[in-house]
């Protein structure tokens, strides 16, 4: 796919990562999950450099560089109080001379750790709008837009998580970057928050590829990654095609479940990885429920794609005192 501005009108990215990725071989962990050795391989997306990396600095590539091709000087964006997509939207501001506002819902007055640190250390104005739910979020987030313009600013909002068709376009880079790394690729397994992760990696790899497990960002991600697809490519992909586990949510977006505790544990236990408990963990624990009902299995070649967010399980109370509770004392 072509990276600079054409025709069709998709910008050109700025560099904000460090590409490409490595990946490297998991043989303990999937062992443990009852694969062969070489079975099972990791994307480390966490690693991609920016502000404590993650996969949201992919998607910032392309809609900062929409922002900055239209003339912005700060840049707005919503999410929950822990968004490691929040995160690092500061830190590419940070890293282009550009201001950065984060619209949160609520009103602050819970744990202010995590991301949130990290928010303050890299300069963001946070605003608490008091909203509840995704439409009011973003009409909160439209009228600090407006307020900035008053003021004289040129604010540019990038949508929530990154997604949107122009920063799938990120994934479509990663997917072309593990075809080359793994030519023998049977599954990629990914968190699926917002979308554009997940789309961008079924339009370079193919929908029978790519295994997304929902996290409960979204009420029904199926219509949202197949209408990011369908941007991506001349013919569309029938939403039927998407491989989309929804068994790992539990009782919502922010709960620990037993799966992911599970998954957290052998993960860092066996390789030494660590998992937050949003995204990453509902990843693996969905990885390994596949291997349990044999939509995955043993020799054919899969890769985790880390997605990062390690910071998150820092402001994630629950997480945190497993953790503490996991501390093994004494000889």
């Amino acid at each position: 796919m072509n990276t600079t501005d054409d025709a069709s009108g998709s910008p050109s990215p700025v560099p904000l990562g460090i590409w490409p990725t490595p990946v490297e071989p998991l043989p303990r962990l999937a062992a443990a999950l009852g694969l062969g050795g070489h079975d099972l391989l990791i994307k480390r997306d966490d690693l991609t450099g920016l502000g404590g990396g993650g996969n949201k600095v992919r998607k910032l590539e392309w809609t900062v560089g929409a922002a900055l091709a239209d003339g912005a000087d700060t840049l707005v964006t919503t999410g929950a109080p822990q968004s490691n997509h929040a995160r690092l939207t500061a830190a590419a501001a940070a890293r282009l001379g550009l201001r950065s506002v984060l619209v949160f819902p609520g009103t602050g007055s819970g744990s202010q750790s995590g991301n949130l640190v990290l928010d303050g250390l890299l300069g963001a104005r946070v605003v608490w709008s008091g909203a509840s739910g995704r439409a009011a979020l973003d009409a909160a987030a439209t009228a600090v837009c407006a307020r900035l313009e008053e003021e004289g600013a040129r604010p540019a909002l990038i949508p929530f998580g990154g997604s949107s068709a122009v920063g799938a376009l990120g994934y479509v880079r990663c997917g072309e970057e593990l075809m080359d790394q793994v030519p023998d690729l049977d599954t990629a397994v990914v968190a699926l928050g917002s979308g554009a992760t997940m789309a961008g990696l079924v339009a370079s790899l193919g929908p029978d590829r790519v295994i997304g497990v929902d996290t409960g960002a979204l009420g029904d991600p199926t219509p949202v990654v197949a209408a990011f697809v369908a941007d991506l490519l001349p013919e569309p992909v029938r939403p039927e095609r998407l491989r989309i586990r929804g068994d790992q949510i539990g009782s919502g977006y922010g709960t620990l479940t037993e799966g992911v505790k599970s998954a957290l544990t052998v993960t860092a236990r066996t390789e030494g990885i660590i998992l937050d408990p949003v995204y990453t963990g509902r990843a693996i624990a969905g990885l390994m429920a596949a291997v349990r009902d044999g939509d995955i299995r043993p020799g054919r070649t899969t890769v985790f794609v880390h997605t990062g967010g390690l910071p998150g399980l820092f402001g994630h109370p629950d997480a945190v005192a497993y953790g503490e509770n996991s501390v093994i004392s004494g000889l």
